[in-house]
């Protein structure tokens, strides 16, 4: 007794003893908050070690920093360090619930661009039992109030200082060590963020990520010609032949994107207690002039929406780390779907979308990418009842965007990007017509509701193309650009997949998202064919009749009898028709078991798919991080100036509405189709 009695006495009377208490508890609740709020994934005993020790020598290098203080600063330095600490942890923590992934300095300095009532995704994300992050810090403030902690003024030596700051250094290198001799290559190459959190730390992982931002912010200035030649012979070697068959079927036809916000590929003929879902999109996905993929992938990282944006204009991956449009939009150089239609084939561009302008860089990315049109909220009425998470309903945003749509010169590439279906999946009452799931997971049981929603617009816009006869001269695609379900929901997601279990190979399945390719006369069909966002750009430019032979595009026509059917994921993770890989994990992916140990030959096969996947992913980073395209100058293509583009509402309007023969609204008599677009939107009932 009078040992712990001597203890407690050094503990809470002595600069030392103080300092212990603060390291401890931060020691303990971060090793906690890694076992329950992330799912990091560590297995067997070296990982579970190094996930339990990587707290500490960060905690001791930080708070350590207080010691080096005199008095009361010294004591209240050590808790403001904490406090910062536990920030990040809190911040993360809610990220992660969301996003499956951890903060970046490229997220935080572009959240300017991201920002657009991000406020009610927080809350609805935000759990009660989060806030114990703060708890140690709380009980030590608690502590020093009612004096049970008193402060010693004595100042430390300052040896005594640096040989504690030493052995956090020490102990630093020690853990990397060990997680090098675990994990070869865990900081050089593309791997998952949870595994940098898993074997050094959050702290650790904020290093590693700020050096990497600076590494390729070094890199853009250091770039030059000749790092274009190593792209240029990847891809020339990695050339596939597009399909002949569909080579220009769709010439001259309108091209009309819509973007399905957070839809997976499940919802295609689900049904939920015996209603479908998604009626429109499964007739359109089963109808004989629609190609159909039933193995295609998101591909998407950090930037999300943006990611797949990226992909889908340019067949360039976006970013481990950030947001490549946010990061890069404005100043890169890009060899993007609409300058390439309109140099090639006269085409109008434009984008819709009922969102901030500002959200994801796209009223300066969209001037890169060589677009004459975007039309972003602004240019849309906007009521309290129309809104809705991150913009207009999309019932609503389809009805107010027939006058633009119908000014447009034709033919046009025009992308409508949807938002109802988005996160926290809430919608009113009115606009309900369909029974949420009963997974008692609050994320993920309003995400039918919303997705039926999302279908009954769709179902509407099509019928007022059929009703114009813009249908006859237009190519419908359709795309999911990323999960809905994170894979932080596997108890639920079992359910509604009416699974025993849901584990990693069912997660990495689960990124499975809609393609639908639909024109009158397209010979179509359910194809098997495995693939992902970034083969969407040379799989329509074949249907349009546009070479991308001599391109800077890492995808593959998907109708191509030569299509290697690899599907990279931005983690570094695969899928192939025969084998997956998610972490270190590789499995069959036709019978989903794990391939424990492979044989001399199959390991080779594996090592090779992880490379190119890696090679492919690290080649795409060096084409926009270093800016290469700057330095990519073919005779058919000329670099687009974003000087040229004015997204002024006056002024694009103006221009808009200037008489033009190949018109909708010129061809309908010069008359509107407004009337030919019926909805059931309670906000638009006279």
């Amino acid at each position: 007794m009078t040992r712990i009695r001597s203890f407690l006495q050094w503990l809470t009377e002595t600069k030392l003893g103080f300092f212990t208490i603060v390291l401890g508890t931060f020691w303990l609740k971060t090793y906690v908050i890694y076992l329950t709020k992330f799912n990091l994934g560590a297995e067997g005993a070296m990982q579970n070690f190094l996930l339990f020790l990587n707290p500490l020598p960060s905690g001791l290098l930080l708070l350590g920093i207080g010691l080096f203080f005199k008095g009361r600063k010294s004591y209240w330095i050590m808790i403001m360090i904490d406090f910062i600490l536990s920030l990040w942890l809190f911040a993360n923590i809610l990220y992660y619930r969301e996003f499956s992934n951890f903060l970046s300095l490229s997220i935080i300095k572009t959240s300017g661009s991201t920002a657009d009532n991000l406020g009610k995704s927080i809350v609805g994300i935000t759990r009660v039992t989060d806030f114990l992050t703060f708890i140690d810090i709380a009980a030590i403030i608690a502590l020093m109030c009612f004096k049970v902690t008193k402060y010693d003024l004595r100042p430390l030596k300052l040896k005594f200082n640096l040989l504690l700051e030493g052995i956090a250094i020490l102990l630093i290198g020690i853990n990397l060590l060990m997680a090098q001799k675990d994990r070869s290559g865990l900081l050089t190459r593309t791997f998952d963020n949870s595994y940098i959190v898993k074997y050094l730390g959050m702290n650790e992982y904020a290093v590693y990520d700020a050096f990497k931002t600076a590494q390729t912010s070094e890199q853009m200035a250091k770039a030059n010609v000749s790092d274009l030649q190593s792209v240029k012979k990847y891809l020339k070697v990695n050339y596939v032949k597009p399909n002949k068959a569909y080579s220009g079927v769709a010439k001259g036809k309108n091209v009309l994107v819509i973007h399905l916000e957070s839809f997976q590929q499940f919802l295609i003929d689900y049904k939920w207690k015996g209603k479908e879902v998604t009626p429109n999109l499964n007739k359109l996905y089963h109808a004989k002039n629609t190609l159909s993929f039933a193995n295609f992938y998101n591909q998407v990282g950090q930037g999300k929406t943006s990611d797949a944006e990226m992909m889908l204009e340019n067949s360039l991956f976006g970013l481990q780390s950030g947001s490549a449009m946010s990061s890069y939009g404005t100043s890169n150089t890009f060899e993007s779907a609409p300058a390439i239609l309109k140099q090639q084939q006269g085409y109008t561009t434009a984008v819709m979308h009922g969102g901030a302008g500002s959200f994801w860089n796209r009223n300066n990315a969209y001037k890169q990418f060589g677009y004459d049109y975007f039309m972003p909220l602004s240019y849309y009425e906007n009521k309290p009842k129309y809104y809705i998470g991150y913009g207009l309903k999309d019932k609503i945003f389809f009805s107010q965007s027939i006058k633009y749509i119908e000014r447009l010169p034709q033919p046009f590439y025009l992308k409508l990007i949807t938002v109802t279906n988005h996160y926290p999946y809430d919608l009113d009452k009115k606009n309900q017509s369909i029974a949420k799931t009963e997974t008692g997971d609050e994320t993920v049981d309003g995400y039918v509701q919303t997705a039926h929603y999302l279908d009954q617009a769709i179902g509407q816009l099509m019928r007022w193309l059929k009703k114009t006869g813009l249908d006859k001269n237009t190519m419908l695609v359709l795309y999911g650009d990323h999960y809905g379900i994170s894979g932080n929901h596997h108890k639920a997601s079992a359910e509604l997949l009416k699974q025993d279990e849901f584990n990693n190979f069912d997660n990495l399945k689960f990124q499975r998202v809609p393609l639908m390719i639909h024109m009158k006369g397209l010979r179509g069909g359910v194809k098997k064919t495995y693939g992902g966002e970034i083969d969407v750009l040379p799989t329509l430019l074949n249907l349009l009749g546009i070479s991308n032979k001599g391109t800077i595009q890492f995808g593959h026509d998907l109708l191509s009898k030569d299509e290697p059917q690899i599907v990279a994921q931005r983690n570094g993770d695969f899928i192939t028709p025969k084998y997956a890989k998610v972490g270190s994990t590789y499995y069959d992916t036709k019978t989903g078991q794990e391939i424990i140990k492979p044989d001399k030959k199959l390991k080779t096969e594996l090592i090779a798919l992880s490379n190119k996947v890696t090679t492919q992913l690290s080649l795409s980073d060096r084409v926009i991080a270093g800016n290469l395209l700057r330095f990519y100058k073919p005779k058919w293509f000329k670099k687009v100036k974003p000087q040229d583009y004015d997204y002024n509402e006056q002024k694009a309007l103006k221009r808009l509405y200037a008489k033009n023969k190949t018109s909708l609204w010129y061809k309908n008599h010069q008359k509107t189709t407004q009337n030919k677009f019926k909805t059931d939107a309670p906000e638009l009932r006279k």
